[in-house]
Parts: structure tokens; sequence; C-alpha cells
């Protein structure tokens, strides 16, 4: 009953904030419940399948996603998550905690940087063919850290929105949401295959975050701006620091 509390209202941050949460779902699971890393890792992005389903969905009634752009990226990413899981296993426990911790920290550094000091890029209209290119492109790479590391790389996907393919900030909140559910899928299935996904553990992430998120996700056009940035900045950092502690 604690897990499923905890993760519910976590669930309501990540819904707020466009984030499937795989990064504080780890910390959590590792740091206050005591699971293994890998284990950890698996389950959490099994979960963010069904977390940001219902996080998407809420998204989109809200008018917040951009579906040719995240279909574009999200599709591109699926496969690139699953060859990340499967990377995942050669890593040593110890050393993958560590990786995953310092690439939560590292994309809320490069938040900060975008939502902070670059200046508004949405009026810039780009060619066909780029958004194409750029959409792969990030699909790709972000998917495949999101597989190797356990987390929806929700911060980069975020960033990269914003600044490559020039979406506003509720867009790329949006945006996000639907590009992390083919992104969980994949390097969900790829942590299956090995065995790292705890089934009742599972369960008990699915009823907190699901429920957590879709109500978050209804908070993201009434907050101040203001808000939002803090949060899409702190939530990783903070999952980073946890891990490190």
């Amino acid at each position: 009953m604690i897990i499923i509390l905890t993760m519910f209202l976590l669930g309501i941050l990540l819904g707020f904030i466009g984030a499937g949460g795989a990064g504080f779902v780890i910390a959590l699971l590792t740091v206050a419940f005591g699971f293994p890393i890998h284990t950890a890792l698996g389950t959490s992005l099994a979960a963010m399948a069904f977390t940001t389903l219902s996080g998407a969905y809420s998204h989109y009634r809200e008018k917040n996603i951009v579906v040719k752009m995240g279909l574009i990226v999200g599709i591109s990413a699926f496969f690139s998550s699953f060859a990340g899981a499967k990377l995942a296993v050669l890593i040593r426990e110890d050393t993958l905690h560590y990786f995953t911790a310092a690439m939560l920290i590292l994309s809320a550094v490069c938040m900060l940087f975008k939502l902070m000091i670059s200046k508004d890029t949405t009026d810039i209209k780009m060619k066909k063919n780029q958004v194409w290119i750029r959409g792969i492109g990030l699909g790709l790479l972000t998917g495949l850290l999101a597989g190797m590391f356990g987390v929806g790389s929700a911060p980069f996907i975020q960033l990269g929105l914003l600044i490559f393919l020039h979406l506003s900030l509720r867009q790329s909140v949006g945006t996000t949401m639907l590009v992390i559910l083919p992104i969980s899928i994949g390097g969900g299935l790829g942590y299956v295959t090995e065995g790292f996904v705890d089934w009742m553990l599972l369960l008990k992430v699915l009823i907190g975050t699901m429920t957590g998120a879709y109500i978050g996700a209804k908070f993201t056009n009434l907050a101040p701006k203001i808000v939002l940035k803090i949060a899409v900045i702190a939530t990783p950092a903070v999952a980073g620091l946890l891990l490190l502690l």
C-alpha cells in the first residue's frame, strides 16, 4: 500500500510535467524500497508504457500534443530503446547505478540551459524533410539512452522538441508523453526478455502512477509557466541526486 500511495503522488507530478518518470521510479524503488537496480530499471520502463498512455490521452484532450512529430520521434525511438535494453544487461549493477544518476542530472542541466537562456523558436518554420530527419535522429538517440539507462529521457526529448523541432513548452510537455509511450514499450520488452521485470511490483507501480498521471496532466495548462519550468528542471535533478545517495 505504501508503494501504491508513493507512486500515486509521483504520478501527479509526472503527468503535470509531461514525463514518464522512469528515473524517479528507479530512484524510489532502489533507495526507498531496496530493489536491485536492474529489476527497478525493467519494472519502471514497463510501467511507464501504461503511465504515459494515461498521461498522453489526458494531454491529447488538452490539445498539448503535436501528433505528427510525436509519432515520427516515437516510432524511431521504439527500436533503439529495445536495443538499448539489451545492452544494459551487459553493464555492471554498480556502474549502471551511477550512469543512470549522471544522465538524470545532465538532463536537468540541459533543460535549465534551454529554458532559462535560449530564446523562443516556435515561430521558426521547417521544411518537411527537416522534420523527418531531425525527428528520426532525436528518436534514435533518446530511445537508445532510455533503453540503456532505464529512464524515459523525457528532459532530453523535451529539449530536442524545443530546440530542433521548435515546439512551445506546453507542446513539448504533451508531445513528450506521446513519444515516451513507444520508448517504454520497446525498452520494457527488452527487459522482459532478459527477465528483469517484477510483475507484482509492476502492478503496484501502475495502480499509483496511472491514476496520478491522469490527474496531474490537468494542471499543465493551469499552472504559471515559471512553475512548469521549475518542475521540469527539478524533477530529474532530484531523482539523480537520490540515486547518488
